[in-house]
């Protein structure tokens, strides 16, 4: 789109789905503000000039501990991801994925990524999902539920001693 000889405003006006004034809680846990949202300081696993990584706050019932990487500056999505961002944010995945194969002992990793309404994008900053895989899961075939920093901290802990 950009790149078909359109200015790159028109992306971001496009494919921009932010209300005016989005008060952007991935732009929080970058910049160390986490205020009322549900992610907590302990939660960060990782935090790299170009991106931060965490424990995810919601998570599916077979795959505990999965991880958001998300670059520091604010992209709403795929569209509008510079190259150099998204191969830090590949990078940061990569080291994740490691760290979780040690930590947790899973079978596998999978990553995941959505854009716009349709694409159940529901934070309207770049995010990549990085799960734990374990024979049967059927990840994505039950609801997801929110957690707490409780829970999650032990994930944190054993993710960060393994980076």
């Amino acid at each position: 789109l950009e790149g078909a000889g359109r200015p790159p405003w028109y992306t971001r006006a496009v494919y921009s789905h932010a209300p005016p004034g989005y008060d952007c809680p991935f732009c929080r846990i970058a910049r160390d503000d986490f205020g009322p949202i549900l992610t907590r300081p302990e939660d960060v696993v990782l935090r790299r000039p170009e991106v931060t990584a965490f424990i995810s706050s919601h998570w599916w019932p077979r795959n505990p501990g999965h991880v958001l990487v998300i670059p520091n500056a604010h992209y709403e999505n795929l569209y509008v991801l510079p190259d150099a961002a998204g191969a830090a944010i590949h990078a940061a995945a990569r080291d994740v994925a490691l760290a979780m194969k040690r930590a947790y002992g899973c079978a596998g990793i999978s990553t995941r990524q959505h854009n716009e309404p349709a694409g159940q994008q529901e934070v309207w900053h770049y995010h990549l999902h990085v799960f734990p895989r374990y024979p049967g899961d059927a990840l994505y075939t039950s609801e997801r539920r929110a957690t707490a920093p409780e829970e999650r901290a032990p994930y944190a802990e054993r993710l960060r001693a393994a980076l």
